[in-house]
């Protein structure tokens, strides 16, 4: 199997802790991947890591094959690999269409106001029906209820037509029927051949969903199977599941 995206030693200290500690993993394309762990293992650490929001102390990051020495989250869009954040980042005074108008080049006068090309149109308009999001397509995105937030950025980030997207918590706070949908998206986006790699703590959500599954403790990886290896690991029952 192909490996899309590769951490190699990857290794960040803040102060004295030390939030990533060497940490090696791989994600094969056509997957989902799954990255858990106990609230401070170092998975959202590792993510800024991987897309160029921090910079590594040590180790080596490789996508589609060729070394990443500097991450940068704009080159690296371009490239294919896209994420979204615990918080749902979007601009709540720009309509959906804008939002995900935004997510592609811009002239320098549309970082105010964004100028919707007719292809960005027809390509937001898509993704936001695909997203349940259409009757809300001239709506500021300030209106929408967290979940539908959480939507949107998703939708946002697809509009690079990515092959590797990063989801960091994509069900955080989402009452149940969100979480359902959310899931559908990321289902039929993978049938279609999209690579995803997934910070989640909807354990359910996880171990339906990931295969293979990646756990951290404390900045290291202990761990790496398919769901049922993984939760049946003696490690990740002490330092995950807390038996």
């Amino acid at each position: 199997m192909t490996v899309l995206l590769e951490a190699e030693g990857l290794t960040k200290r803040f102060g004295g802790v030390t939030a990533v500690d060497g940490c090696s993993f791989s994600v094969p394309e056509r997957t989902i991947t799954g990255l858990i762990g106990p609230n401070g293992s170092g998975k959202t650490t590792a993510f800024n890591l991987l897309t160029g929001y921090a910079r590594a102390d040590a180790g080596a990051i490789r996508f589609r094959g060729a070394s990443v020495p500097r991450p940068n989250p704009t080159r690296l869009y371009r490239k294919g690999l896209t994420r979204t954040f615990q918080q749902a980042r979007v601009f709540p005074h720009l309509t959906l269409v804008e939002n995900l108008a935004v997510a592609v080049a811009q002239p320098w006068y549309g970082v105010v106001r964004p100028f919707v090309r007719r292809s960005d149109r027809r390509r937001a308009t898509e993704l936001l029906e695909e997203f349940g999001l259409l009757r809300h397509a001239d709506v500021q995105a300030a209106r929408l209820s967290w979940g539908q937030k959480k939507l949107l950025e998703f939708a946002t980030v697809l509009m690079g037509e990515p092959s590797l997207v990063l989801l960091d918590e994509p069900t955080a706070g989402v009452n149940p029927v969100m979480v359902e949908a959310i899931e559908q998206r990321i289902r039929d986006l993978h049938a279609a051949g999209l690579t995803f790699l997934v910070v989640e703590h909807n354990m359910n959500l996880v171990m339906n969903l990931c295969d293979p599954v990646i756990v951290l403790d404390h900045g290291k990886k202990i761990a790496e199977g398919t769901p049922a290896e993984v939760q049946n690991d003696p490690l990740v029952l002490d330092a995950y599941l807390g038996t």
